[in-house]
Order: C-alpha cells, then structure tokens, then sequence
C-alpha cells in the first residue's frame, strides 16, 4: 500500500470524525449545524456500496488480464470492502438494538 493511498485513507477518517463531533461555535449565539444523521447513514452506505464496486471491478480487471491491475491492489481493494461492510453491518445491529431497548422502555 503506498503512502499516498494511506494518508488518502488517514484523511477520510480525519473528516469523518470531524463530521461526527460535536464542536461547538465559539460564539455562544451562534446556532449550532448539527449533521444530519440520516444524511450522515445514507453516505456511508453509498461509500460501502461504491467501494464493493470498485473492488469488484478491480477483481474483474484482474481476472480478465488487465495489466494494469496489481494482484496486491485488488487483495487490499476486497479487503477494504470486506472491513467496510462488515463495520456497517455493526452498525446497523447496535441501532436495530437501541431502537429496541427505547421501545421496550416504560413511559
């Protein structure tokens, strides 16, 4: 993996945790942006979902003879992929959970 690959890939986490946090304005008037949960859950199923694709179509690039296509690319590609949806998949199990214990709270 080479050093422009990881630093891209320290930069996505670097701005996903700054989405997530919660900074607040150094205003105290100023009202606060808070991220769109829904927002936030639909992109990062849609990056999930593209980075399967571009896995696959390496893997097919690669099988078909593609030159260009590094097996090692391809092996690390499926592997981000697999990490990924399986990360998304946590999530989605740790919501379905909390959902379910808000409504089996007594009111």
């Amino acid at each position: 993996m080479s050093s422009v690959e990881i630093n891209q890939v320290l930069q996505q986490m670097r701005d996903m945790s700054s989405m997530a946090g919660n900074k607040l304005p150094l205003d105290p008037t100023a009202e606060i942006s808070k991220p769109d949960f829904s927002q936030l859950l639909k992109d990062s199923v849609n990056q999930v979902n593209h980075m399967q694709k571009t896995a696959s179509g390496m893997a097919t690039a690669f099988e078909s003879g593609d030159p260009s296509v590094d097996l090692s690319e391809v092996m690390i590609a499926i592997q981000k992929a697999s990490v990924s949806f399986q990360a998304m998949t946590q999530v989605r199990n740790n919501l379905v959970s909390a959902y379910k214990e808000v409504m089996n709270m007594s009111v």
